[in-house]
């Protein structure tokens, strides 16, 4: 029995670990490398478990097939070859399950490289058994549709275009069908009519599958961004409500504080010492009181609310200025066509935080000025951003607001941010529309005469209720 190693006294080095476990460790490394590729849960959220069940059922399967059609039906199949490639796949299964265990996530490098395997397998499966001509040729549609559904654009082509491979490998010089006189031998017409309904099934099942299961990705994913600034203004509110609790649990001890340096004053003779002290004590107390009003519940039209109101354009100014980029010249102005004065308001941090998105992005394709136009009416309030940039591809100006539609891929743009701002404008009343002027992009925010008022004024009578 090894005797404990005492503190200072040198220990044996650990012994490496068995072959066997160094290279479980690799494998696992391999095929679940986050650095290599994306993660298969970026797309679906499915990981080793659902593919290794899938392929068990079709281990299942395949086995059956083979022993019904061979034992039962009558016909003859070259069972070692077929049993082989059965068996070879069963083996995959194992490894990979002693290797990640059932919970793991894969790369989408190794989900690829499990699907090219499938359609290996049942290419060698097919050939044996007559090819294009045998009716279960239709199993290629599996693991590429599967594919599809999970993998990015670059692997979901890949596992596409082997699957076309496989089945013109197929179809080329199939070996007969085997059937109850020794084989059949489909006329060529006929091998070929079979190939092309094959590769064209391929070709849409793959296309669709990764249009449709992309678009409901992205869907997600803007969801979750949105509710995640809208979580994000909710804290702020939140935050709001707690100071408001600190400005009312603060309010007694400053009267208390109030009181007993006033009655000081009104003590103290004139010419004490202590009395300016007194006085200083009193004027702080007030001033502290004045603060923690700016801390609590707001009216529509109190003190603090007139303080930091401002007009539309003062605030446009401000967020123009904030977002400022070197080289670029931005102007806002104010047009009334019938005399109606603009919004004098404090905008809510999330409707801000919407217009401000809007802003950056015409900063961000200017060449050299932006232009910020708000124009009241006592039809409408119009806020127009308009840049010297490239302006709009006409091919995405229906489609723009959409999640993950950007016109700035080179710079990292998702397209969230404008479907942010559609999503918190909307819920004013106003209304985003793009387009190009001949010269840059425009992009113009609408609301009925009021309504960006009135959804403020609600914010501020709702912060101000307890």
């Amino acid at each position: 029995m090894m005797e404990p190693a005492v503190c200072g006294e040198p220990t044996e080095p650990a012994a490496p670990p068995p072959l066997l476990a160094q290279l479980r460790a690799w494998l696992a490394a391999w095929l679940t490398d986050e650095r290599t590729a994306r993660e298969l849960v970026d797309y679906g959220r499915v990981g080793h478990y659902t593919l290794a069940l899938t392929r068990w059922v079709a281990i299942i399967g395949q086995l059956f097939t083979v022993l019904f059609v061979h034992f039962s039906i009558g016909i003859a199949l070259p069972l070692v070859p077929l049993l082989a490639a059965i068996a070879a796949s069963a083996l995959v299964n194992l490894v990979l399950l002693w290797v990640l265990g059932w919970r793991a996530r894969l790369s989408e490098r190794a989900a690829a490289g499990m699907f090219v395997f499938d359609l290996a397998q049942l290419a060698l499966l097919l050939g044996l058994t007559g090819g294009i001509q045998n009716p279960f040729v239709v199993l290629l549609l599996v693991p590429v549709g599967i594919a599809a559904g999970l993998l990015g654009r670059t692997f979901t082509a890949t596992v596409t275009a082997l699957g076309l491979l496989v089945a013109s490998l197929l179809a080329a010089d199939p070996l007969p069908l085997p059937w109850f006189t020794g084989g059949l031998v489909f006329p060529e017409l006929y091998r070929f009519a079979a190939w092309a309904a094959l590769s064209t099934a391929i070709l849409l099942i793959a296309v669709y599958t990764y249009q449709f299961a992309e678009e409901a990705r992205h869907r997600a994913e803007a969801l979750a961004a949105t509710r995640l600034a809208l979580a994000r203004e909710q804290e702020l509110a939140a935050l709001g409500g707690q100071a408001a609790a600190a400005a009312h649990m603060l309010g007694s001890p400053l009267g208390t504080i109030a009181v007993v340096a006033k009655e000081l004053v009104n003590a103290l003779p004139a010419d004490h010492p202590l009395r300016e002290e007194a006085n200083e004590i009193l004027d702080q107390v007030h001033r502290c009181r004045e603060i923690l009003k700016t801390l609590g519940p707001r009216r529509a039209g109190s003190e603090v609310d007139r303080l930091v109101r401002a007009p539309l354009s003062a605030t446009l100014r401000d967020i123009a200025d904030e977002f400022g980029r070197a080289g670029i010249s931005t102007e806002v102005r104010v047009d009334s066509p019938d005399g109606t004065p603009e919004p004098c308001l404090a905008l809510p941090p999330d409707i801000r935080h919407a217009i401000a998105n809007l802003v950056d992005n015409a900063i961000q394709f200017a060449t050299s000025r932006v232009d910020i136009l708000v124009s009241s009416s006592h039809e409408r309030l119009l806020v127009a951003i308009r840049d010297d940039g490239p302006g709009f591809s006409p091919d995405i100006l229906d489609w723009i607001g959409e999640p993950y539609l950007s016109t700035r891929h080179d710079r990292g743009g998702l397209g969230l941010g404008i479907f942010i701002a559609n999503t918190l404008l909307a819920r004013t009343g106003g209304k985003l529309h793009f387009g190009n002027t001949g010269r840059g992009a425009e992009v113009r925010i609408e609301w009925p005469a009021g309504a960006l008022e009135r959804a403020v004024e609600e914010r501020e009578h709702d912060g101000g209720h307890d």
